[in-house]
């Protein structure tokens, strides 16, 4: 039995504790803001109001506080939303923290001073000195993993003894783990993929839709190879396969469709989608400055007009 802390209550982090404790871990979740997960969370029932399930008895709640890092624990788990990486990696700073993190989280964030690209297990080790990163990535909706159908998942870390060590401890008949080197190539692909669900889906049939398809695993596949990351790992779950899911079942590709039918961004999100976080949006506004600066368009034209589309909040 490992001791298993997981920040972050929304879908993804309750529903990752389910595999968790099926393997008999004692795990812990901690929510630091959203007051309707630690309503739901501190209840009896455990019922996820996102998740419309009820959550296992044995999973913990404890009230968020700093001072949770410091008690001993065998994996820390960041599953909070890209705007609460900043916030997190403060609180995690210069404490010195042996056991191994494991980051959920898709997204990248834009250094402005360094002009730069960051990953999410980059910015933690560079800005906030926090070491021992692995990254989790792969086709998962938190509402089918939290159903347990079988879901399969890619964890990433330069030494892959690690990452096969923390898929042993959350594997289960249903939650199958596979393992890379290639943090970086995961880290782009798991987040770029949600910037070209959103192009796919604005295709309006199955013939447009397939060849944005291929045509954004191109891009993808160029971009993972700028950022220095191995252009192999398109082919794996982290590339097409968290596109696939994307494309066909996401908040991404719904908003794509909207688009296609000839909305502004604004004006979709004001009338069908006024409450739903639309991830490749967020990550459009993020790295827009510096994709649009440093790469020539020709090289990445659907991503480089869907950027404009959004910032300028025309018509695609």
């Amino acid at each position: 039995m490992k001791k298993i802390l997981i920040v972050g209550g929304g879908a993804m982090g309750s529903a990752f504790s389910i595999p968790c404790l099926e393997n008999n871990n004692k795990v812990i979740i901690t929510e630091p803001h959203n007051k309707v997960f630690i309503k739901d969370l501190a209840s009896k029932k455990k019922f996820h109001s996102s998740l419309k399930v009820n959550l296992p008895k044995k999973l913990k709640f404890r009230n968020y506080s700093k001072n949770i890092f410091r008690e001993k624990f065998d994996l820390i788990v960041i599953a909070l939303s890209l705007a609460g990486i900043d916030f997190i990696g403060k609180e995690l700073k210069d404490l010195k923290i042996k056991a191994p993190l494991l980051v959920l989280t898709k997204g990248l964030k834009y250094d402005k001073k360094k002009e730069k690209i960051l990953t999410i297990s980059g910015l933690l080790k560079n800005n906030y000195n926090v070491a021992n990163v692995s990254v989790l990535k792969g086709p998962c909706l938190a509402k089918e993993l939290a159903r347990k159908n079988k879901t399969s998942v890619v964890v990433a870390n330069k030494d892959v003894k690690i990452a096969k060590w923390i898929g042993k401890q959350i594997s289960t008949r249903y939650y199958l783990t596979e393992f890379s080197k290639d943090v970086t190539g995961v880290e782009i692909c798991s987040a770029i993929k949600n910037i070209y669900a959103m192009i796919i889906g604005s295709g309006q049939n199955f013939n447009t839709a397939s060849d944005l398809f291929q045509k954004s695993v191109n891009e993808m596949k160029f971009l993972i190879k700028y950022f220095k990351g191995d252009e192999s790992t398109i082919l794996g779950l982290a590339g097409i396969g968290d596109l696939y899911v994307s494309a066909v079942g996401g908040r991404n590709s719904k908003m794509g469709d909207f688009l296609g039918k000839g909305f502004t961004f604004s004006a979709a999100k004001k009338k069908f989608m006024p409450k739903d976080t639309v991830e490749g949006e967020q990550l459009a506004r993020e790295i827009a400055p510096y994709i649009l600066k440093k790469i020539n368009k020709k090289n990445i034209p659907l991503m480089a007009h869907l950027l404009k589309t959004i910032l300028n909040n025309k018509k695609i």
